[in-house]
């Protein structure tokens, strides 16, 4: 879980909000039984500590390794998540080397969900290592389209996006048996924003039998 606030010249206010949120609905499951094993970043990371952070994540053979960034994205070249250590020519992570990094790892399912702007980037036209470019058991869901900003609400003190995601994840986007899938989230935030609002964008390559 990825929140960052503390950008130099241009703060953030309620990115680490979103992502101990977020952690705390995901570590243990309902009956207080261990969940995800969540590393928490909030407030300044640099790109080597994220760059080391993420291919850990998507190291081994879990049944699901979960990346969430909350923070400051950026468009050009294939799309970047910041880190506070950006600079003119060097914003962070670029979409495509984390995708990539997705793509090439044996965990059986690889989510990510990213509450910044222009999130749609991730995985949008680029090619990864000249393959597809989302690998089998890759799932992602971005806040906001290829263009588009990503708001934050001081009156809830969370990302927009990530408010309605919280509010899924407490069972907004469950069935009727109790299950939340990724598709299930998006479907309950994308439905839950207003028509002017930004649009949040699912991606997925999972096969099924």
């Amino acid at each position: 879980m990825v929140g960052l606030n503390e950008y130099p010249g241009c703060p953030l206010d309620w990115c680490d909000n979103d992502a101990i949120a977020i952690q705390e609905l995901i570590e243990a499951n309902g009956d207080g039984s261990p969940n995800f094993d969540v590393k928490l970043i909030t407030d300044t990371c640099t790109k080597t500590d994220l760059r080391a952070a993420v291919k850990q994540l998507f190291e081994g053979d879990a049944d699901i390794a979960l990346l969430y960034f909350s923070g400051h994205g950026a468009e050009t070249d294939g799309g970047y998540l910041c880190t506070t250590d950006f600079s003119s020519g060097d914003f962070g992570l670029r979409m495509t080397d984390i995708l990539s990094w997705a793509n090439d790892s044996h965990c059986k399912n690889k989510v990510i969900i990213l509450d910044c702007c222009f999130a749609a980037r991730m995985g949008e036209s680029l090619l990864v290592n000249n393959n597809s470019v989302l690998g089998e058991g890759v799932t992602i869901i971005a806040a906001s389209q290829s263009w588009q900003t990503s708001a934050e609400n001081g009156a809830i003190q969370h990302g927009v996006f990530t408010d309605l995601l919280i509010q899924g994840l407490k069972g907004g986007a469950a069935d009727i048996s109790g299950n939340i899938t990724p598709a299930s989230l998006y479907s309950f935030v994308d439905q839950s924003l207003g028509a002017w609002q930004q649009r949040p964008v699912f991606k997925t390559n999972i096969s099924q039998s």
